[in-house]
C-alpha cells in the first residue's frame, strides 16, 4: 500500500444539538456517517466480523463510537492497563500532524469496559525499536462499553481530549490515526482488522506509516 492509497476521513463537528454535558453514549450516533468497513490487517479481504466506527469532534475532544458484531463476546481482565490485547478489544492509535508519527498514543477497550492507554515512541516506525509507556494515563479521558449479548453485538466509546494527545493552543486540522479490532472467537482463529490495513502477516498494528489521515471539518489547514 502506497502513501497515496492510505485512507483519509473528514471528521464532522459535534452537532450543536448534542449537548456536551449529556451522556455521550446516548447521543443519536446513527445520524453520523460511519467509516468504511474494516479490512483484515494483511489487506487481503474484508473482515468477517463487522466493526463500525463513527467520529465527531469539538474544540475540546474527539468522540468515537465502535459497534462490533460478535457471536462470542467475552473478556476477563478488569484492571486498567491489563494486557487486554490478548483478549477481545477495539483500538485507536493517534498522533497530531500529517507526517508519519514518531510519537503516538494508543487506546484499547474490551467488551467489559476495561481500558488500556499508553504512549509510544517509534523512531524507525518499527516495533523492534519502539518503546512504550504503560504508566501514562490520558488526562481527562472518558470511556465506556456496552454489551448486547442477545443481539451478538457490543459497543465501545472514547472521549479523548485533544490537549492530552499532543494538541497545543491551536487545534491541528490534520491527524494521523488508525482504528483496529482484535476478535478472538473461542474455537476458531483470531481475526485482526483495521480501517487502514497495516499489510502485515502476522498482524502488526504498530506500523505508523500505514496510519490513515483524519481531517477535522472546519479547521484551518
Amino acid at each position: 500500500m502506497s502513501a497515496e492509497s492510505l485512507p483519509t476521513w473528514t471528521v464532522v463537528q459535534r452537532p450543536a444539538s448534542w449537548p456536551v454535558d449529556a451522556d455521550y453514549w446516548q447521543w443519536p450516533w446513527e445520524a453520523i456517517k460511519p467509516l468504511p468497513p474494516f479490512i483484515l490487517a494483511d489487506g487481503s479481504a474484508p473482515a468477517q466480523d463487522k466493526t463500525t466506527v463513527r467520529l465527531v469532534y469539538d474544540q475540546d475532544a474527539l468522540y468515537v463510537r465502535y459497534d462490533c458484531d460478535d457471536t462470542d463476546i467475552w473478556g476477563e481482565a478488569t484492571a486498567r492497563d491489563s494486557a487486554i490485547y490478548d483478549e477481545e478489544v477495539v483500538e485507536l492509535f493517534i498522533a497530531p500532524g500529517a507526517a508519519t508519527p514518531v510519537d503516538y498514543y494508543e487506546f484499547e477497550i474490551s467488551p467489559l469496559g476495561t481500558l488500556l492507554d499508553l504512549s509510544l515512541h517509534s523512531p524507525d516506525g518499527d516495533r523492534r525499536t519502539m518503546t512504550s509507556d504503560f504508566a501514562w494515563d490520558c488526562p481527562g479521558l472518558r470511556w465506556r462499553a456496552e454489551r448486547y449479548d442477545a443481539n451478538n453485538h457490543w459497543r465501545a466509546y472514547l472521549v479523548v481530549p485533544w490537549r492530552s494527545i499532543g494538541a497545543g493552543e491551536s487545534l491541528p486540522a490534520t491527524w494521523r490515526a488508525n482504528f483496529y479490532r482484535i476478535e478472538r472467537p473461542r474455537g476458531r482463529s483470531a481475526e485482526f482488522s483495521a480501517w487502514s490495513p497495516t499489510m502485515s502477516d502476522p498482524a502488526d498494528y504498530h506500523r505508523p506509516a500505514y496510519f490513515g489521515t483524519l481531517l477535522l471539518a472546519g479547521q484551518e489547514r
